[in-house]
């Protein structure tokens, strides 16, 4: 009877492993990983020259996460210095140099008092305080599983206050050097919520 015991048992083991696996691939697949928590890139202060910006020491293009969030530093200057913001952002754009679209696209999202879309990339800041960040300056940055899918690119996302969801900045690599460019950065500049000052609902 040892003999047959063996069997029946292995004939019920089999029967539970397959019926697990099928039953794992019919609907109970694993559940989806977690979005990653967001990186704090912080900024001590806020440069007002592209000079500045190169001479903090936060300042580096090997780190995506710093071309990122000295993206939102060189936007924070426009509404004040055209000039400056756009020398700085030359420097995070490397070997491509603004683009008259890209120029003409910065002047219509500032255009109406809305350079707090930009402060809102800021830790601290909120509708209820006009997006008005204090020092240390920080920007959380997330990084998705697929977020580097396309060899030679990354896909970051930034956290603004005034959205519901991160919004997308694209960066290039230049294989010679190892440094990250900036790319594409359309989507950190779409609409959010207004600051209660400009809310008259508020």
């Amino acid at each position: 009877m040892g003999f047959f015991d063996d069997l029946k048992r292995q004939a019920e083991s089999f029967l539970k492993n397959s019926t697990g696996s099928a039953g794992q691939a019919a609907g109970g697949a694993a559940a989806p990983a977690p979005a990653p928590a967001a990186k704090q890139f912080p900024l001590a202060a806020l440069p007002q020259t592209a000079e500045q910006m190169r001479s903090m020491p936060e300042f580096t293009l090997s780190n995506p996460y710093a071309v990122a969030a000295f993206t939102v530093a060189a936007l924070n200057r426009y509404s004040e210095s055209r000039e400056d913001s756009k020398a700085m952002l030359n420097v995070l754009k490397g070997p491509e140099p603004l683009s008259q679209r890209e120029i003409q696209f910065i002047n219509d999202r500032f255009m109406d008092g809305k350079s707090y879309v930009i402060r809102s990339y800021f830790a601290g800041s909120s509708p209820e305080n006009d997006y008005t960040p204090a020092p240390p300056y920080t920007v959380s940055v997330i990084e998705y599983q697929n977020s580097r899918e396309n060899a030679g690119y990354i896909k970051l996302f930034l956290k603004s206050s005034g959205a519901d969801s991160p919004r997308q900045i694209t960066l290039r690599q230049k294989p010679s050097t190892g440094e990250w460019f900036l790319w594409e950065f359309d989507g950190i500049l779409s609409g959010i919520r207004i600051p209660k000052s400009a809310d008259k609902w508020a």
